[in-house]
């Protein structure tokens, strides 16, 4: 179904905002639609600078579709490698890396959305990336209506009947998305209340930075980005370009309140109390562009009605500390594109096509909350804050030992994100076991694998029924066959659908390691980083059935049991471990740490 051309203010879709969410769902419509009429309207003028820089690998895969990963990687954007930390119990320094940085390979830029680069992000300067993407939908066909407010969102009970703008028009549409971030246009005119996580309401202060030295460069563009711990909040360091920088300050609302203090002196005094900040800008000069804003985790109470979708910072907000932001922005935007292309299909039962996209996206956001509330109340380093931390950890019902943590934050599940592979609030299973274990009590029992010790692992479907769920791909909302149990879906596709079929074949460990070790192979993987990183992702996902209880354990005392060591990831290490690393192994690319 689409619009009659004869109606110049009637669309298919309206689009409020023309950030990376708007740009996302409008550029995903027309990519599979050409035939609908989408309407963007953006209240600014692009280019305009915006916070929010530091992106995670989901991210690329939805550049690549979006068809504008090669504008994207031209813009010459810094390759993020991963982070480094102070943060955790002690005042030590460690990095998190998304690929093994000894086994990253120097690489002519521009580069393709191939081999290694499908395992990084990017580091963006939003005033750049945003007016990347929103060109971008617009030369997919979209209409982009720039330095445009909504002045009134018509509404009719919880219809959306139209948009009185700013220049005078007054347009209507099919379908609405709200994409106008925190503001939540759409969804306050809605009547859709938020729920704001108390012990998460803290102040960003922020400025760019001209020339400052790079913590870290990793071969051709490549970084981390740098968080750095205060007695009283945390630093960011972002480097966006040859020659920019994002450099924040995130501190607790009410300890700043009764600081008493000017945003800017502040500023300026935390980055001089940080030392490796303060080397680093040693030589730089700033924009004086110094920016203060509440930077508040919340989660909208829906996120879709009868012909409206909410999308982005608008849908809800998890704290920076994970940079899940802008991950969560394009996901949830690329949903509601299929949900709406789904719809006009007419193939599936429209109140499930609603309650899925509402359901799964409020899940993702309020799972990186979750994260957060765990970070915050586990971080020794916030001297100051000692109190607000113990706070944090009685409101969430938080006990600090790893195994109560991981049932705590595994109460949403492991397959909230994707129904294909195992990740947890942006991190795979195995580096968000082994952050738990960095920031707990001195002397805690580690986590472990609950893969190691065993050599027998079945299925176990006892009291499951066979359902389906939905999954994204190439335009197309698929219902894939899983198996439910209660609240706990196991799904027959991708990594996990990969599991359950070696599974039903055999239940020895060694058979079971070298079957995945067979799909990785037969999937064509360029080398031996990329094939033990896949490889990584099925042992995970067995992991993840363990806990679910999809898979039972046991041990036949013929057969060597296998052994899995969550310490033993080389995606999360102290930074004189990485030293230790390149020392006794070299490197295929230059790394140089200032």
């Amino acid at each position: 179904m689409v619009t009659p051309a004869s109606n110049a203010n009637h669309y298919d879709v309206a689009i409020i905002g023309g950030g990376p969410s708007g740009s996302t769902a409008a550029t995903l419509l027309r990519k599979y639609n050409p035939a609908l009429r989408v309407i963007v309207i953006e209240k600014d003028q692009f280019p305009r600078d915006h916070i929010g820089e530091s992106q995670l690998p989901s991210i690329s895969a939805i550049l690549d579709e979006m068809g504008v990963w090669d504008k994207v990687e031209a813009a010459d954007f810094p390759v993020k490698i991963g982070a480094s930390y102070t943060w955790g119990r002690e005042a030590d320094q460690w990095d998190f890396s998304f690929y093994p940085v000894e086994q990253w390979k120097d690489e002519p830029r521009p580069a393709k959305f191939e081999g290694q680069r499908r395992f990084t992000a990017f580091q963006v300067d939003r005033a750049i990336y945003d007016k990347i993407l929103l060109d971008h939908a617009a030369e997919h066909g979209t209409e982009v209506h720039e330095m445009t407010g909504v002045d009134e969102v018509m509404r009719d009970a919880d219809r959306v009947t139209g948009l009185k703008l700013s220049n005078g028009r007054t347009i209507t549409a099919r379908y609405y998305i709200d994409a106008s971030g925190t503001v939540g246009i759409l969804r306050r005119a809605i009547g859709v209340e938020v729920d704001i996580a108390p012990e998460l309401k803290n102040i960003a202060i922020w400025d760019y930075w001209q020339n400052t030295e790079w913590a870290e460069r990793i071969g051709v563009g490549g970084t981390r980005v740098q968080v750095r711990s205060l007695p009283y909040g945390w630093i960011w360091f972002i480097p966006l370009g040859p020659s920019r920088t994002s450099i924040g300050l995130i501190v607790n609302a009410e300890y700043y309140k009764n600081l008493g203090k000017p945003p800017e002196d502040l500023y300026l005094e935390s980055l001089e109390k940080q030392g490796e900040i303060h080397r680093l800008v040693k030589n730089a000069t700033r924009e004086h562009k110094l920016t203060a804003t509440k930077d508040w985790s919340q989660l909208a109470h829906r996120l879709a009605g009868e012909n409206w979708f909410v999308v982005g910072e608008a849908a809800g907000f998890a704290d920076p500390i994970l940079a899940a932001g802008m991950s969560l922005a394009h996901a949830s935007a690329r949903d509601a594109a299929y949900t709406i292309l789904e719809l006009d299909r007419g193939e599936h039962d429209p109140v499930w096509l609603r309650k899925r996209f509402d359901e799964r996206n409020r899940t993702n956001i309020a799972q990186h909350i979750r994260f957060a509330q765990y970070w915050y109340s586990a971080n020794g380093c916030f001297t100051d804050l000692q109190e607000h931390c113990t706070k944090i950890a009685e409101t969430a019902g938080l006990n600090l030992n790893p195994q109560k943590v991981w049932q705590w934050l595994a109460q949403s599940g492991f397959i909230s994100e994707a129904l294909d592979v195992p990740t947890f609030g942006s991190f795979d299973v195995a580096s968000a076991k082994q952050v738990i274990d960095r920031f707990a009590p001195a002397g805690a029992k580690p986590l472990g694998f609950m893969v190691s010790g065993y050599n027998v692992f079945k299925l176990n479907l006892r009291g499951a029924k066979e359902t389906f769920a939905g999954h994204l791909t190439e335009g197309r909302i698929e219902k894939v066959p899983c198996y439910q149990r209660g609240d706990s879906i196991l799904p027959k596709v991708g990594f996990y659908g990969a599991v359950v079929d070696v599974l039903q074949r055999t239940s020895d460990a060694r058979e079971i390691v070298s079957a995945f070790s067979g799909i990785v192979s037969a999937g064509g993987t360029a080398d031996g980083a990329t094939h033990n990183a896949m490889l990584s992702r099925l042992i995970q996902c067995l992991e993840v059935l363990i806990e679910h209880h999809w898979v039972t354990r046991d041990n036949n005392s013929k057969k060597p049991a296998l052994r899995i060591a969550a310490g033993d990831s080389r995606f999360l290490r102290s930074r004189e471990e990485t030293l230790k690393v390149l020392a006794e192994h070299g490197s295929e690319t230059t790394i140089q740490f200032n």
